[in-house]
């Protein structure tokens, strides 16, 4: 009985660490975004210039993202994150040295660092994620993404009150970079050890063999729909208010604080709603209210509206990808190369919409831009099934 209470004991700080863990990437990651029209000044570069910059992170994580998979079945997924945590923590300080000398191309080369860093520590933590879930045998990836918008909310909320204080960017990004590494120096040792293959063991599954499953590949649609709709309002929801709506900064970065705020009261509820209706329906039903809210941001005509919009467009994003993580981690022998595999697809997102819409934006106005978006959804729509639970294989289970 004094081996089960340490067990449960080192699974429940194990559940905390990986919540945490989640929270300090989406705080990293938002602080800066939020106040991207700042970021823009500083650089002093164009719509489509700053599509381009935001594709330096996107490229570098669709590069990485494959290499996600062996790296953290080699390694663990606690050795991964802290590799990645270094090199996000790297990009930021680059980043903000950039902002400070208005310096786009040493810009870019810090977001290629932390765009690296994300799609790895994405990766890791999702696997960890997804064992700790199954040994306590409950629903908590839902939960664990709101633990990332969580960090986003804050991470909005600290840009929010950067702007409104007259706070540089330059020393915003700084501070957010000695929070996240002091934090996960902590963070890291609570994760689960990692038992690495015995000498000449084959692992369950290669990369090859993931990428030939259809089932994986339509998990990766499924997240690369969702992936650009979270993504879009990610990079272009401020934006698209200062510029739309002709608000200031400080309104901006509100409006994206209610995306994820949204966002994260649907992810700590959603778990419920996917026990209840299964994973399916939900995706459903999520990606008809992202519409619905997009259509307001785009169409409101006013600022209340449109915040109304941002609101339902982070309902809807919610949980396509908590969703299509968990879906690709049914099986837990084979989930960090079908995580890692899912998720190139699904990264796709990120890679194509910064420069689509930023291109667009040169031409027809970020606000229309944004309605690619629509498009992204029924991609998701139409694999959604592809999310149904996979019987677990007998060695899985054991």
């Amino acid at each position: 009985m004094a081996s089960l209470d340490v067990d449960l004991s080192r699974l429940n700080s194990a559940k905390t660490a990986v919540g945490v863990s989640f929270a300090m990437n989406g705080f990293a990651y938002a602080g800066w975004l939020s106040r991207a029209p700042a970021a823009r000044e500083a650089l002093d570069i164009s719509a489509a210039g700053f599509g381009l910059l935001l594709l330096c992170m996107s490229a570098s994580a669709i590069a990485a993202i494959p290499l996600a998979g062996p790296v953290v079945q080699r390694f663990g997924p606690s050795r991964t994150v802290m590799m990645s945590c270094l090199s996000l923590v790297s990009g930021l300080l680059i980043l903000a040295t950039a902002v400070w000398l208005g310096e786009p191309l040493l810009a870019g080369a810090g977001l290629l660092f932390a765009g690296m860093a994300t799609s790895m520590w994405d990766v890791a933590m999702n696997v960890e994620g997804a064992d700790v879930e199954r040994r306590l045998g409950r629903t908590l990836m839902p939960r664990f993404h709101a633990g990332f918008s969580l960090g986003t909310v804050t991470g909005a909320a600290c840009g929010a009150l950067a702007a409104a204080t007259g706070l540089p960017l330059s020393a915003q990004i700084y501070l957010s970079a000695v929070v996240t590494a002091a934090v996960m120096a902590f963070v890291i040792r609570l994760y689960l050890p990692h038992t690495p293959l015995e000498p000449g063991e084959r692992p369950a599954m290669s990369v090859g063999q993931a990428w030939r499953e259809p089932r994986t590949l339509l998990i990766g649609l499924i997240m690369l729909g969702f992936g650009f709709t979270e993504g879009t309002a990610n990079d272009w929801l401020a934006i698209s208010l200062v510029d739309g709506y002709g608000t200031s900064d400080t309104i901006g970065a509100i409006g994206f604080g209610v995306f994820v705020t949204a966002m994260t009261l649907a992810r700590l509820f959603g778990g419920h709603a996917i026990e209840r209706w299964g994973r399916v329906p939900v995706l459903r039903a999520t990606a008809l209210t992202a519409a619905a809210g997009l259509l307001l941001v785009v169409a409101g005509g006013s600022v209340p509206v449109a915040l109304l919009g941002a609101l339902l467009w982070g309902i809807g994003a919610s949980l396509g990808f908590p969703v299509g993580m968990s879906a690709a981690a049914d099986d837990p022998a084979r989930a960090a190369i079908r995580v890692s595999v899912a998720g190139s697809v699904g990264y796709g997102a990120f890679l194509a919409g910064p420069p689509l819409i930023g291109f667009a934006a040169e031409h027809f106005g970020v606000l229309k831009s944004i309605l690619c978006v629509l498009a992204a959804l029924t991609i998701g729509l139409a694999a959604s099934r592809a999310a149904r639970p996979l019987p677990l294989r007998p060695e899985a289970s054991g």
